[in-house]
């Protein structure tokens, strides 16, 4: 189902202090984070995406199956940001003062029709990249999950367009061949030591 929080809007002002002004119906609100992942104020989804970016909250989730094979997901071609590229098997933003954890069980669950059997926390990482395909940019403060799935798949068409699970080798054959997001493989490399413990050292 489609992402959408009508909720109040909350930026900075110029003196630093926080100033507030209603959001439009619909609208979409990230979580503004400092250089230490500290929350500073929220921003509109797309604002906080288009160059020069402003620095969010995100969040990463690689699930894996009984046989250890990674579940990734091709993104909707509807959607405004990597369309139909594969990437992770689920990433978003929470809400604004929600936790991340909830936020990564709760939108998998979304996207994919099926909740986390585990989900375990693996670590941060933060990045700026951009994306010359759509001209917006990744500023992000990005909070990794990795687990398992066991139940049955049932993909929203309006954010997944396909899904496949896949070997470490056959993950490698896949970048090779197709386009992947632009974040896919920093957040993939920063995962790496606990997607390793969920999934063993093929990985």
């Amino acid at each position: 189902m489609p992402e959408t929080r009508p909720t109040g809007q909350t930026l900075l002002a110029e003196d630093g202090g926080v100033a507030s002004t209603p959001a439009a119906a619909g609208e979409i609100l990230l979580e503004l984070v400092d250089d230490e992942g500290v929350t500073i104020g929220t921003a509109e989804k797309l604002s906080a995406h288009q160059q020069p970016g402003r620095l969010h909250r995100a969040f990463s989730v690689f699930l894996f199956d009984r046989q250890g094979r990674m579940l990734l997901q091709r993104r909707a071609l509807t959607k405004y940001h990597s369309p139909g590229v594969w990437s992770n098997t689920c990433c978003g933003h929470p809400y604004p003062d929600e936790q991340p954890f909830v936020a990564a069980a709760r939108r998998t669950a979304e996207e994919l029709g099926v909740a986390p059997a585990l989900l375990c926390e693996a670590g941060t990482v933060r990045y700026d990249l951009p994306d010359e395909a759509s001209g917006l940019i990744e500023r992000e403060w990005n909070h990794l999950f990795v687990g398992l799935v066991t139940g049955d798949l049932a993909p929203d068409p309006d954010e997944v367009d396909d899904t496949v699970f896949v070997t470490a080798e056959e993950l490698r054959a896949l970048e090779a061949a197709k386009p992947t997001s632009v974040w896919f493989r920093t957040v993939f490399e920063a995962a790496l030591p606990g997607i390793r413990e969920i999934a063993g050292r093929d990985w």
